[in-house]
């Protein structure tokens, strides 16, 4: 080798060595991104995966399907995205690469994935195909759970009833539209007391005893990395939305006004709690029952949840992902259907005069053979094969239908990833 050639080498050498150490290649020694997912039974997740099928039905959500899929035709195992999942009656806590079974663990077991899935799924599969670092989901939810309760944060201060409501239950001392009685309100008041904030900081506390040692979640994770809080999902809402004795204003198109001042405190405080001032705060607007579903009962609430990310200080930081678009209009159709053989079922249980067990003589047999008649004439073969393809759950709970799942998880990852892009110097 000449002197010419061995000089070229050692130069080239040493550049090498100085981009290696200013644009590292190795994926695990860059900072962790962690995102936060909380909320109520939806943002844990009912869709079983018995029903990923059904998306490929779909062309446009195919390759979606594909995605969620690994090369053995399984629930794809993210490579680079981890999730710490807190839930459960008795709060218990799954750590783990992400892969399909973080979704909701009623009645399941507690030590390893299950067979659910919520939007955490494809919000990870599709962070980790964006971005070249780690991504860590940190996901606390628990079924049944309220924002003005349940998940109430500090600065929305001591559980009062606004004004206009205390006005309303001194005018029904005996209770209605969920007002307690007169009675029965001293209890009441103990349980809002005993409940309030808990859930909000189980959530916190998780986060912080995650993120004071990833390496619980994440086996190489190294302290020379760190991480940043890039991100926070909030999917709740049904607990305050049917809740009468908090928002008992039917009918008014600012009913739930007192929701969207509870979610800003809430957004406050997990900034100030988690020392990430510029958290990019992802709200999943209810979606249940789809844009066709304009009740004025739904219309205000998802008005309510939406209104945070137009607020002062909000705009470049907050956004509202509506979920309506995501809900499957053929197979609500098809729970439509059996939600009236439930009602005919109920009609003959309650001998109601318009219908044939008006005079109680029908047995239960006999009211069997009746509701599987009429199941009949109501629901076609395909309607029910369709059924067990796309649903796996209730319409307060997307009917637990895959696809609706994982558009959401889909969504809440892009709106968080634009917001993060528009925070990059």
């Amino acid at each position: 080798m000449s002197h010419c050639e061995r000089f070229l080498q050692l130069i080239l050498a040493f550049l090498l060595a100085l981009l290696a150490e200013s644009h590292p290649v190795e994926a695990a020694s860059k900072p962790v991104r962690v995102f936060i997912l909380a909320g109520q039974s939806n943002m844990e997740g009912s869709a079983s995966i018995s029903t990923f099928d059904y998306i490929g039905d779909d062309p446009a959500t195919a390759p979606m399907l594909k995605m969620m899929h690994g090369a053995d035709g399984r629930p794809a195992v993210c490579e680079g995205a981890w999730i710490s999942y807190l839930t459960g009656e008795k709060n218990f806590v799954l750590n783990g690469k992400l892969t399909a079974g973080y979704g909701s663990m009623w009645g399941q077991d507690p030590t390893k994935p299950g067979d659910k899935i919520g939007p955490e799924f494809t919000f990870g599969l599709t962070m980790d195909a964006a971005l070249d670092e780690p991504v860590l989901i940190i996901k606390a939810a628990w079924g049944g759970k309220s924002l003005h309760t349940d998940f109430r944060s500090p600065s929305a201060g001591p559980f009062e009833l606004p004004a206009r409501t205390r006005e309303l239950w001194d005018q029904h001392p005996q209770g209605a539209h969920g007002i307690p009685k007169l009675e029965e309100r001293d209890t009441w008041w103990q349980g809002v007391r005993d409940r309030t904030g808990v859930y909000y900081r189980l959530m916190i506390d998780h986060v912080r005893q995650v993120l004071a040692d990833p390496q619980q979640v994440i086996p190489g994770y190294d302290a020379s990395q760190g991480y940043e809080i890039a991100g926070f999902v909030w999917l709740q809402g049904w607990n305050d939305m049917v809740d009468g004795a908090v928002y008992p204003n039917h009918n008014q198109p600012d009913r739930y006004a007192l929701y969207s001042e509870l979610l800003a405190h809430f957004i406050r405080d997990v900034r100030k709690d988690l020392n990430a001032p510029k958290m990019p705060f992802v709200i999943g607007v209810m979606g249940v029952g789809g844009v066709k579903n304009e009740s004025s009962e739904m219309t205000a609430f998802r008005k309510a949840m939406a209104a945070p990310a137009e607020m002062l200080g909000f705009k470049a930081n907050v956004a509202a992902v509506q979920t309506a678009p995501f809900w499957s209009d053929e197979l609500g159709a098809i729970e439509g259907k059996y939600g009236k053989l439930n009602q005919m079922r109920w009609f003959l249980d309650s001998k109601h005069k318009d219908h044939p067990n008006a005079d109680g003589h029908m047995t239960d047999e006999q009211k069997d053979e009746y509701v599987k008649k009429y199941e009949a004439e109501i629901i076609s073969p395909a309607e029910v094969a369709l059924w067990k393809r796309g649903a796996s759950n209730a319409g307060y709970h997307y009917l637990g239908c895959a696809k609706t799942f994982a558009l959401m998880g889909k969504a809440f990852a892009e709106a968080n990833l634009k917001m993060l892009e528009s925070q990059r110097p």
